[in-house]
């Protein structure tokens, strides 16, 4: 099957250069909705959803490609591949920020920049490394979401979102994490809980701009400024916005920042 089909990929807007849109865990395409439009004028924009998430094709589901993040990054490129893209922009929230990293040095000739939105290349503190979360934490925050995962997600998606003082947000995090299958939500959380990248990012070869939210549970303002101190050419924005998914609670501020960062290259 095409990457394309096996993906849900859907290509709209008009420009030479694509910008392609990559979601977090536990999400789909629908939630770059506020931001995407912005950019449609002056570019190809090319919206997915990772296998086992949103309408892509559930049965490509391999628990043995998607143990690591490589096995999404694969299909990242293979996307680019079949679109043909060259000097493409690639957008990614939280894991697939580092999903972008890692297929930019597989292909390098498919993307020019990565803007990666609450991005962390571990979650896990290390010495004098701050991922977040001790490793106990980590473990029984996987542990939880494997005993009950409808009862995880209604407990830590408002978390995740920030913003207490707009429920419906949270309430759609929430929505999102309860559709995603069970089993493979469970798989893609220790993909993304246990996995640590920190080793490749001062290999990154293209510009880089990191949007790091002042408030962030997932990712502490401490990954952002580690990220900006790895990554050679590489420009972090702290952003007024709270929360891990600026991309739906502060889309202006979000598109400012992303405006910003396309004009000056």
């Amino acid at each position: 099957m095409s990457a394309i089909k096996r993906n849900n990929v859907v290509v709209s807007g008009s420009g030479e250069n694509a910008m392609m849109f990559a979601h977090g865990f536990g999400c789909d395409q629908n939630m770059w909705r506020y931001v995407y439009p912005s950019f449609q004028e002056d570019h190809k924009i090319v919206l997915f959803d990772h296998v086992g998430a949103g309408n892509s094709d559930i049965s490509a589901y391999s628990f043995k490609k998607y143990d690591k993040l490589e096995g999404y990054a694969e299909d990242i490129v293979e996307i680019a591949r079949e679109l043909n893209l060259k000097n493409a922009i690639f957008v990614g929230h939280s894991v697939s920020a580092v999903m972008g990293i890692i297929a930019a040095d597989m292909a390098p000739d498919i993307f020019k920049s990565l803007i990666l939105i609450s991005p962390s290349p571990s979650y896990i503190n290390d010495e004098d490394y701050v991922g977040g979360f001790s490793k106990s934490e980590i473990n029984e925050l996987l542990e939880s979401l494997n005993n009950n995962h409808l009862g995880w997600s209604m407990a830590m998606a408002p978390v995740i979102m920030g913003n207490p003082d707009r429920a419906e947000l949270g309430n759609e995090l929430t929505n999102s994490f309860c559709k995603t299958d069970p089993e493979i939500a469970k798989h893609f959380a220790k993909t993304t809980f246990l996995t640590d990248k920190r080793d490749i990012l001062k290999h990154t070869k293209i510009p880089v701009l990191i949007l790091q939210c002042s408030s962030d549970v997932i990712a502490p303002v401490e990954v952002g400024h580690y990220m900006h101190d790895q990554i050679p050419d590489s420009k972090l924005v702290v952003m007024k916005a709270t929360g891990h998914c600026p991309n739906l609670s502060a889309p202006e501020e979000t598109i400012s920042a992303i405006s910003n960062f396309l004009n000056d290259q």
